[in-house]
This record gives C-alpha cells, sequence and structure tokens, in this order.
C-alpha cells in the first residue's frame, strides 16, 4: 500500500535529515579536528570505557559500525597519534585499542565545538518536547531495525557526559 500524502511527506522529511546531518556533522568534525563523526564516535566510545581501552570488536559494537570500517578508523586514529593497537594474548587472539593521551587530550579539546554544533543543529532547533518526542520515535525506529542496539540506548539514556553525542 503506498504511503498517504502526510506520510510521504513525514518520511520525506526524515530521509532529509538521514542524508544532510551526517554531512554538516563530517564538515564541522574536520574542520576542527581533521576527523570524521564515526571516528569521533570511537574516540567517545574509547573514552568510556574502562581504562579507555576496548576490544575491537566491543569497540565496534559500541561504535556502531563493522569491524572493517572500525579497522580503518582506528589506522587514521594511530596515525594521528590518538590511539594505539595492542595483541592480547589467550585463547583467542584479540586485539585491544588503547586512547592515548595525545587522544584523551584532542577529545577534550574537540568535544565542546562538536557539542555545541549538535546543539545548533538539532537540539536548539526545537523545544523540550519536541526533542523528547523526536527522541522516542528515534529510539522506536531503532527499536525495529535492531532491538539490540535499542536495548543498549535505552540502557545509556540519562548520562551527562558532555562528550556523548
Amino acid at each position: 500500500m503506498w504511503l498517504s500524502h502526510d506520510q510521504q511527506r513525514d518520511w520525506a522529511s526524515l530521509v532529509a535529515v538521514l542524508m544532510t546531518l551526517p554531512g554538516k556533522l563530517d564538515a564541522q568534525l574536520k574542520q576542527v579536528a581533521g576527523i570524521n563523526f564515526y571516528e569521533y564516535s570511537v574516540m567517545v566510545s574509547l573514552s568510556e570505557a574502562p581504562g579507555r581501552v576496548s576490544v575491537m570488536s566491543d569497540l565496534a559494537v559500541e561504535a556502531k559500525g563493522s569491524l572493517s570500517r572500525l579497522s580503518h578508523a582506528v589506522s587514521r586514529l594511530e596515525t594521528a597519534g590518538w590511539v594505539e593497537r595492542r595483541s592480547c594474548g589467550g585463547a583467542g587472539r584479540r586485539t585491544e585499542v588503547v586512547m592515548t593521551e595525545t587522544g584523551w587530550q584532542e577529545l577534550q579539546r574537540i568535544a565542546p565545538t562538536h557539542v555545541a554544533e549538535v546543539r545548533r543543529l538539532v537540539v536548539d532547533a526545537m523545544d523540550a518536547t519536541q526533542l523528547e518526542q523526536l527522541g522516542s520515535a528515534a529510539r522506536l525506529i531503532v527499536a525495529a531495525v535492531d532491538p539490540a542496539l535499542a536495548a543498549m540506548l535505552t540502557s545509556t539514556t540519562g548520562r551527562s557526559d558532555t562528550t556523548k553525542t
């Protein structure tokens, strides 16, 4: 069954957000730090991990990307000196990613400008009720697409960490 006129308008609006917002966030982060939004998300996930260390497979889940995408991002962050990889022994060969002190300092430098851009483009563009409704609608969509990710989002709500965006 086709979408109604109103449903088509709302769907087109969502598609417009999905197509334009990531590019704006990437552009701001590229300008300020030379990284993209996914690399920033990797850094935020590492900053929240105990000891700022995470196993690659866990970090891929946290940063919401594939191992291949994460590997490329980590390589770029390694080149910048913001993270290091180290092998873990044991039954299964695992690789950990460690945020360096330089990476931590860079994240602290980048986060305020990124948060300001998120506020400008999203948070301050609507009132508190609209933002709450947007978050609720987004969680419903994520639950339909990826229930495990939706459960993760639900368990992390309420954090006040300024780097979490």
